[in-house]
């Protein structure tokens, strides 16, 4: 096969790739909205407070998870703080390692909104995958990652 036509290949094939992620995203965002009024963004930085550990986790660390920057990742906590889900604990010496905690509002919350996530990614027809399949299907996704 041509290298022009590999690329062509390629390209399409990463296009409709991230045109799944994207409405799969919109599923999820549209589904936690409307029951909890959050965003399946703020639903990630909840679930991935809410895995470390319970002293807290930094912007720095929230960003590798999630894929945002620390900046984008502080702004995003703002709404998150006002609502009473997300407590920061301050440093003073670097604001970058100022921990993100959960408080008991927001265990709720992250309580509620996995339930609505398993309820959409139960009726993905990814589900109709074997194991097998979909052990496969999740390495190839790992090998997207690395650089």
């Amino acid at each position: 096969m041509s290298r022009d036509k590999l690329a062509s290949q390629t390209e399409a094939t990463v296009l409709q790739f991230l045109d799944t992620a994207a409405h799969l995203e919109l599923k999820l965002d549209r589904a936690l909205s409307n029951t909890k009024g959050v965003s399946f963004s703020e639903y990630r930085l909840l679930a991935a407070i809410g895995a470390s550990a319970s002293r807290g986790c930094s912007r720095i660390k929230l960003a590798q998870q999630v894929g945002l920057t620390p900046s984008a990742v502080t702004r995003a906590l703002k709404p998150l703080e006002k609502l009473g889900f997300v407590e920061t604990v301050r440093n003073e010496r670097d604001a970058r390692q100022s921990l993100a905690t959960l408080t008991a509002g927001g265990l709720e919350m992250l309580k509620d909104a996995q339930g609505i996530v398993a309820d959409v990614l139960r009726d993905l027809p990814l589900n109709a995958l074997g194991e097998k399949k979909r052990t496969e299907f999740s390495s190839r996704l790992k090998e997207l990652m690395t650089d």
